[in-house]
């Protein structure tokens, strides 16, 4: 077996005995050690192989310049613009093949960003004393992030604290050794929708693109999907996305939870991948459903899909104001671009006799797509739901057209 190298990230000025407890979890199961350390007053007291200094350089400041702020915060702002440069460096060198960190909250804000400096599929774990605590607002977390509470962790090294640390170290090595690189031999389509009860597309388009050749993935549009989908997209892992499921964006320029950053709609745009975009459940408004209905939407029609997730409806006027943002982002893309618009519905629960029906609200957003989308891209209206054949016929004409021309 090939031996992995985990790259152990951590304060080891204040953490030494924790973070090479780690180290030999990590060897006793046959892996190596790339050890980082991110303190900044202390010194270790055996070296690192990444040491605090080089941390600092690549944050563009001497340590001493980051100790002369004189400001814990600002001192860590420098070191986690350093360290998630020097782990998409030492990554791309081949340099370790798994990422563990460890940290309270400063450590756990370094953290975090390092995670979000790496490919999607790549281990990254995080050993947390805020283990996926609300404190974290959703776009921080990297798609793939592992976490683990560090419990017992604030001080000193302890059978409870010893136990964490021994979970992370075995999950770390194993996800390394077991973990599968994507497989490239097929040109790969990236699609967003939601569970079949709501979005029933991708039951079609998906083994319709397999027989022509293509491999499609399909992200869960409710916030961890979109962020790695987006993730991917500006990467141009993709040779074309078919980006039919809006609900993250909706929820995003709501101010919902349930969403994947407001850089949702812009990844395919970036990188110049081609893109098929359709409304798709652009209609309803996600938030948690444990919470309650929140004041402003008691009024409205809601179906409650299970004990997570409640989901109520736009109005006319909110919708209009979305299909107007999605717009603006379609018009900076950088590569083809093409907006799909099912006049008769945009998920199963709008149709007649659902929850989520209601024509004055379907009706706005047809109009004011009618009235933007022809400014931004190409635009082809389907007069049926999206979830009936007719909207996958569509597609899949277009895709044909794409595919004999432009698409590898």
């Amino acid at each position: 077996m090939t031996t992995k190298t985990i790259l152990v990230i951590g304060t080891y000025d204040t953490k030494e005995p924790e973070l090479r407890f780690i180290e030999r979890c990590i060897r006793a199961q046959g892996a190596s050690v790339l050890s980082m350390d991110v303190s900044v007053l202390g010194d270790p007291e055996h070296p690192t192989d990444i040491s605090k200094h080089d941390v600092a350089a690549a944050g563009g400041m001497t340590i001493d310049e980051v100790i002369g702020q004189g400001d814990e915060n600002k001192a860590f702002r420098v070191m986690s613009q350093g360290a998630a440069l020097l782990v998409a460096r030492k990554y791309q060198g081949g340099c370790f093949d798994a990422m563990l960190a460890t940290g309270g909250t400063l450590g756990t804000d370094l953290a975090l960003d390092c995670a979000q400096s790496l490919p999607l599929g790549v281990p990254k774990y995080i050993v947390s004393t805020v283990s996926f605590s609300p404190l974290i607002p959703p776009h921080r977390f990297a798609p793939d992030v592992q976490m683990i509470l560090w419990a017992g962790g604030l001080y000193g090294l302890n059978s409870i604290c010893k136990s964490s640390l021994s979970q992370a170290a075995g999950a770390v090595v194993g996800a390394a050794r077991a973990a599968e690189p994507p497989d490239r031999d097929r040109p790969l389509i990236g699609m967003t929708s939601l569970g079949s009860s709501c979005l029933r597309y991708m039951k079609t388009l998906t083994p319709a693109l397999e027989e022509r050749g293509f491999e499609v993935a399909v992200f869960h549009s409710t916030g961890m999907g979109g962020m790695a989908f987006e993730k991917l997209a500006a990467e141009g892992a993709f040779v074309c996305v078919m980006d039919f499921c809006m609900q993250e964006f909706g929820n995003m320029l709501a101010g919902s939870m349930v969403t994947s950053g407001d850089d949702r709609l812009t990844g395919a745009s970036r990188s110049g991948t081609p893109q098929m975009v359709a409304p798709g459940a652009l209609d309803l408004l996600d938030f948690p459903g444990w919470q309650g209905i929140p004041e402003p939407y008691k009024g409205r029609p809601f179906h409650e899909h299970n004990r997570l997730i409640t989901s109520s409806v736009f109005n006319a006027d909110e919708r209009r104001a979305w299909i107007r943002e999605m717009a603006d982002r379609l018009k900076n893309a950088r590569g083809p671009v093409h907006f799909f618009l099912p006049v008769q519905g945009v998920e199963e629960w709008d149709r007649v006799g659902q929850e989520a029906h209601d024509p004055e609200g379907l009706a706005a957003l047809v109009d004011e797509a009618r009235k933007v989308m022809p400014g931004s891209c190409p635009m082809t209206e389907v007069n049926a739901h999206i979830n009936d054949a007719a909207f996958c016929d569509a597609v899949l004409a277009l895709f044909d057209e794409w595919a004999a021309t432009f698409l590898v």
